[in-house]
């Protein structure tokens, strides 16, 4: 299983070097103020001979606070300072309409990201706890375009 997965990983790491962008769905999970399941698309773009590349996202989140179910929208900007390695540090910023939420992380063949971070609230809504504070994330991309 482990070979299995790396070189899965590996193969990853060389598509995203041959590619001039990739593009696809993007499913995670946070927690922040509660469990939150983020479902959404994006387009990550290698710059400077692959150096370093940037991430944008669009994301539904899906929560279940205080009895009720929401969907709150959200986007995101992603940094890569390096595409050298297969293990890939970052710096993001997540904006919805209630927080802002800075955090950094380590991506993993740009298909697995784990990030931490501390959530800014912007804007309370009525009914809808505050959601702000420390976050924790697990992420999976899936190219559509790595081939």
């Amino acid at each position: 299983m482990k070979k299995i997965f790396l070189s899965i990983a590996l193969l990853t790491g060389i598509c995203v070097n041959a590619q001039d962008f990739l593009i696809g769905p993007t499913v995670s999970y946070q927690s922040q103020a509660g469990n939150l399941l983020k479902v959404g698309g994006y387009y990550l773009q290698p710059l400077a001979g692959d150096s370093f590349g940037f991430k944008l996202e669009a994301n539904a989140q899906f929560a279940y606070f205080r009895e009720q179910f929401r969907v709150i929208p959200e986007g995101s900007f992603t940094f890569y300072p390096t595409f050298n390695n297969l293990i890939l540090p970052f710096v993001e910023g997540e904006l919805t309409p209630y927080t802002v939420t800075p955090k950094i992380g380590l991506s993993f063949a740009t298909m697995i990201e784990l990030g931490i971070g501390y959530g800014l609230d912007i804007e309370t809504k009525q009914g809808l706890k505050p959601i702000k504070g420390f976050t924790f994330s697990l992420g999976l991309n899936f190219p559509l375009n790595a081939l």
